[in-house]
């Protein structure tokens, strides 16, 4: 080899070597770039993926072709901004009665109560759409739970299905509250509430409790009452065994509950499709909230409510 050709004897050798390894160090960094943006995109793509099957976004899957049974649930406290609200259950039955291959209805309950409001408008719109849909019967199945505002709706039903250890009944109303008076007296602290109305401050609970509106207070849970055991007649009709505690906000077993006649016999959602309903495809049309709900619920949910009528287990309505 001659001496001549090699690179110490090239002028521009450090040079050439310097630009050589300027251009690998880019390329280099052009790669990993490349690779991150890579593996950013992939991990998008997963987290998508995940969500799209995780995630309930509130569509509906139903399939409307054939002859199946209708499944709506009702879940937890019966309330107007919850799941179990009137909206969200009277939307479900009402597309579960539209579809022309729903071979009945099955309504899967497991709530404490709640409103007795959102309960008579969802018991209403069970016995509009019977009326309307005459051959299409629909059946309560009661999971661990059936109370007050959750039997009222459920009095509505043509027949109720029970687990021998389900809890049925609490055919009652309740108003709670506190007193802070004893409280405040301790602390030194002055109540100062300024009212237009001499009833304005109905059982405030930083007041002296007042008698009268006390006995009103009484007056108006008795109404509500009244209207609840004449619902619950209404729906059993002569299937009721009335004892002098069956309407005194008690509760009872499955298998107590079909002795009073508060409920028709044991079963699940599966046997009452396969053998009462002959359907044996189940469909969901529970109305689920979507993902923008669950946030505005968790975002915005009350910071305080006042005193309030219920049934038992629900959300208090406030009455201001």
């Amino acid at each position: 080899m001659n001496i001549l050709e090699t690179p110490q004897n090239d002028p521009q050798w450090e040079r050439n070597l310097l630009e050589k390894i300027a251009m690998s160090s880019l390329q280099e960094q052009r790669a990993k770039r490349r690779w991150g943006i890579f593996f950013k995109l992939a991990g998008l793509a997963y987290l998508v993926a995940v969500l799209a099957l995780v995630v309930d976004w509130g569509a509906s899957e139903k399939l409307t072709e054939g002859k199946h049974t209708a499944l709506i649930y009702l879940r937890g406290t019966i309330e107007a901004s919850g799941e179990a609200s009137a909206e969200k259950i009277n939307g479900a039955l009402q597309s579960a009665f539209e579809d022309k291959g729903t071979a009945g209805v099955i309504l899967r309950i497991n709530s404490p109560g709640g409103s007795p409001v959102q309960s008579g408008i969802v018991y209403d719109e069970i016995r509009r759409l019977r009326a309307k849909h005459a051959d299409i019967p629909l059946y309560v199945v009661v999971e661990d739970l059936c109370a007050s505002g959750g039997y009222y709706i459920a009095s509505a039903a043509d027949k109720i299905f029970v687990d021998k250890a389900s809890i049925v009944g609490s055919i009652g109303v309740l108003m709670d509250g506190f007193g802070f008076t004893g409280t405040m007296d301790k602390l030194g602290v002055e109540r100062r509430l300024l009212t237009a109305g001499e009833n304005k401050g109905f059982l405030d609970p930083f007041s002296p409790q007042d008698m009268k509106q006390k006995e009103h207070a009484k007056l108006l849970l008795g109404e509500i009452h009244k209207q609840f055991i004449e619902v619950v007649r209404q729906g059993r009709g002569k299937r009721l065994k009335e004892t002098p505690e069956m309407f005194s906000g008690l509760m009872w077993t499955g298998s107590q509950s079909i002795e009073l006649g508060l409920a028709d016999g044991f079963g699940t959602v599966d046997s009452v499709a396969r053998d009462v309903i002959k359907a044996e495809k189940v469909l969901d049309y529970s109305v689920k909230e979507n993902i923008a709900e669950r946030f505005a619920k968790r975002f915005g949910a009350d910071m305080a409510k006042g005193i309030a009528f219920r049934l038992f287990g629900g959300e208090p309505v406030s009455l201001r």
